[in-house]
């Protein structure tokens, strides 16, 4: 089945790589990503998928299904396709996208003899406000028996972790008065801010050594002669597990609302955008793919952590996921930069993006025929 899947593959090559090319030329910010989406749901169309557009009202998601109507597992492949601002896919989306349509369409060749199901999600902006989130929320991927994606870097890299993240934004509200005449008179909401990094700062020594925590402020006062009546900071914070981030974040509350005593300023909390949890990869999956990838001609396949954050996290806790790395340059290349996106439309990044999407077609093979152990 394998040598189908393979011939199937050499069939869609130069699709995949006009996709990917497109995709790059064309590079959209996160939930603008109205080309990406048609170009990636035309093909999955051309296949005979069933395709939703604007999924859970989502403009630039979609879910397409291929279905045989016989037993077996669903598997999940997550297409990404969100560029950066300034440098388009310095992240590599215009290589995530077809690789997993690729793969969805090329197991869905032999989805008939072997039985099961195929979901391919559009997922947009992962870069900002991950819509995987909004789909996890939602029991999305509940339907799921795994779920996959692969990544374009400089190096091939086993899927591991990533870590949680949390967004938290502070609003302080106080009392306008004139800074030198009557002072006495207005309550500073700057000052809480600065306590609160001030506390913030306080309990670096008292987290793991995986916790990171960092802001900006947002908002400070209008003019330096006028005692400032509203102060915004925004912050990230990051950590190793969920756990972990959830009594970090608990501890960090205290602090904004004890800054808020000091100074008599009233506070509001709010997550300004998405959390992402921290990715819990299925060793099991993630080894039928490395072992995919061997037989493909990738032997060199290395173990990193990772310091990063993404809302695939998020699907790692309702179902077996992984998240590998697929190397696109024969030197070091720096990830959200112009040298990989420029890296992914090169003759190895063609042959890199097949490569791709026949270990992620294998590796749902293996599932749909119970060769892996979840």
């Amino acid at each position: 089945m394998k040598e189908i899947l393979f011939n199937e593959g050499q069939k869609i090559k130069d699709r995949l790589a006009e996709i990917s090319e497109y995709i790059y030329h064309n590079p959209e910010l996160g939930n603008q990503e109205f080309k990406a989406v048609e170009i990636l749901t035309s093909f999955l169309e051309e296949h005979h998928f069933n395709v939703e557009r604007e999924f859970l009202n989502i403009k630039t998601a979609f879910r397409a299904t291929f279905d045989s109507k016989k037993e077996g597992p669903t598997i999940g492949y997550l297409c990404e396709y969100d560029a950066l601002p300034e440098i388009g896919h310095g992240c590599g989306h215009n290589m995530i996208g077809p690789m997993s349509a690729g793969a969805g369409v090329l197991l869905s060749k032999i989805l008939d003899e072997v039985g099961g199901r195929i979901v391919v999600y559009g997922t947009p902006a992962e870069e900002t406000d991950g819509a995987k989130v909004i789909l996890a929320e939602n029991g999305v991927f509940d339907e799921l028996d795994v779920a996959m994606m692969a990544h374009p870097a400089s190096e091939t890299i086993r899927s591991g972790d990533t870590i949680a993240l949390y967004p938290l934004q502070f609003t302080y509200k106080g009392k306008t008065a004139h800074a030198a005449a009557s002072p006495h008179e207005g309550i500073n909401a700057l000052n809480s801010v600065i306590q609160l990094f001030n506390g913030i700062d306080a309990l670096r020594q008292h987290v793991t050594p995986d916790v990171r925590m960092h802001g900006i402020i947002t908002s400070g006062g209008v003019a330096a002669n006028i005692v400032p009546d509203e102060a915004v900071a925004q912050f990230y914070f990051r950590a190793a597990t969920k756990e972990t981030l959830e009594d970090v974040v608990e501890k960090v509350k205290k602090i904004a609302e004890g800054a808020a005593l000091m100074t008599g300023a009233t506070l509001s909390m709010e997550r300004y955008e998405l959390p992402y949890d921290n990715l819990v990869t299925n060793e099991n999956l993630s080894e039928a793919f490395n072992e995919n990838l061997r037989m493909l001609g990738i032997t060199e396949i290395k173990e990193k952590k990772s310091a990063g954050s993404s809302d695939i996290g998020n699907v790692s806790h309702i179902t077996p996921t992984i998240h590998p790395y697929i190397g696109i340059s024969d030197c070091h290349i720096t990830a959200h930069s112009r040298a990989l996106a420029d890296a992914t439309i090169t003759p190895l990044g063609h042959e890199r993006l097949l490569v791709g999407t026949l270990a992620l077609a294998y590796t749902g093979y293996d599932v749909l025929m119970k060769k892996v152990n979840l």
